[in-house]
């Protein structure tokens, strides 16, 4: 069922992310509204969402929590053992700068763990996929999937962090742990340069939503990563809290830190 997903998943993110491109690509882009916590919303937010709520109903009956959703109360989802995650549009920011590093995400996530993701980035026409047991894949446009994996060094570390979102807490742990080099790009795109070797850590330190890493959460566990709650790395992360605001979380190819 899950390797399945990719075949089932990967045309609704190309259909949302070929709304967003119009968008992006119309005199329209930069038309944004903001939402109750001051965060912006575009008319390619609101039309990535409609075309993945449409493509998810369409083929599943499991219910979705999304960015653009009105959810539904803990009390109604907190019994939700197999659910959708949804960010139609991850680095809004970026969309508005227009640096192409936005991406479409969306999780599968059961038992409060994520066991399918898939982003896709509209601008390069890239997919990443993560599905449990089975591995994390890279496909560049219809080409072949190509099968991700972290580095798992054991030194010479490299960072990724926030384009939009950088705090001086993470730098301090960079240095503390030794981590050699850092780089930054925007949206979910963090957690694929983790799964696909290019980095081995990400930390934030900052707030984020549920739906801001699910995807990439799942890339990287399928990759031989994971996400932890603490830089400890003891405790995993995992979904439908009573709040879905996220604490600190570490992406990571390794738990053997300095």
């Amino acid at each position: 069922m899950q390797t399945e997903l990719i075949s089932i998943v990967a045309p609704i993110l190309k259909k949302a992310g070929d709304k967003i491109i119009e968008i992006y690509n119309s005199d329209e882009f930069n038309v944004v509204d903001l939402k109750e916590d001051d965060s912006p919303l575009t008319l390619a937010d609101v039309a990535s969402n409609n075309e993945i709520i449409k493509g998810l109903k369409d083929n599943f009956d499991f219910p979705i929590i999304s960015e653009e959703l009105e959810n539904a109360a803990y009390e109604s989802r907190k019994d939700f053992k197999t659910f959708w995650c949804v960010d139609p549009l991850d680095g809004t920011k970026e969309f508005i700068n227009r640096n192409g590093e936005f991406t479409v995400n969306i999780a599968l996530i059961e038992n409060g763990l994520p066991v399918f993701g898939g982003i896709y980035v509209p601008v390069k026409d890239v997919y990443y996929f993560g599905v449990e047991g089975k591995g994390a894949f890279k496909r560049e446009g219809k080409g072949e999937l190509e099968k991700l994996h972290v580095n798992q060094n054991s030194g010479d570390w490299i960072a990724v962090g926030s384009k939009s979102h950088a705090n001086p807490i993470e730098k301090e742990f960079y240095q503390r742990i030794g981590v050699k080099d850092s780089f930054s790009v925007g949206s979910s795109l963090k957690f694929c340069m983790v799964a696909e070797g290019s980095a081995d850590f990400y930390y934030r330190s900052g707030p984020t939503m549920e739906w801001d890493i699910a995807a990439g959460h799942a890339i990287l566990r399928a990759a031989g990563g994971e996400v932890f709650k603490d830089i400890d790395c003891k405790e995993v992360f995992t979904y439908n809290k009573q709040n879905l605001l996220n604490g600190p979380f570490l992406a990571t190819s390794t738990t053997k830190l300095k």
